[in-house]
């Protein structure tokens, strides 16, 4: 999970009289303590977390607002891309993509052994 800049802070675009209380962090650790409160109020401690640096670079390049769902392939590359939140946000596609990747052979070269008295 990539946490971006926070979707409905009270001074941002579109506040929610019941969404969070906390104001757009300007400083890249503000932003981590405000990501650190949310995975730990959505329960989401079990998913691993990176945070979009407060220039918003990552939001930028994947255009991940309000929400997106993405699936980095073993080879490094998109292998799902979903629809723009919250309308976009289908989980249950994102499931399937993940079943897809997994059963995908793997592409790993064998090592090769090295015979007695071979240069290394």
């Amino acid at each position: 999970m990539v946490y971006i800049r926070e979707a409905h802070a009270i001074d941002g675009q579109a506040p929610m009289a019941n969404g969070p209380l906390v104001e757009e962090p300007i400083t890249d650790g503000e932003r981590h303590s405000v990501a650190k409160t949310c995975v730990t109020k959505l329960s989401l401690q079990m998913i691993p977390a990176v945070v979009d640096r407060i220039d918003n670079a990552v939001d930028a390049a994947y255009q991940a607002r309000p929400d997106r769902l993405y699936l980095v392939g073993r080879d490094g590359r998109i292998a799902y891309a979903g629809g723009r939140g919250p309308f976009g946000f289908k989980p249950d596609e994102l499931v399937d993509a993940i079943e897809k990747e997994l059963a995908k052979p793997t592409t790993e070269t064998p090592r090769r052994e090295s015979k007695p008295g071979a240069r290394k």
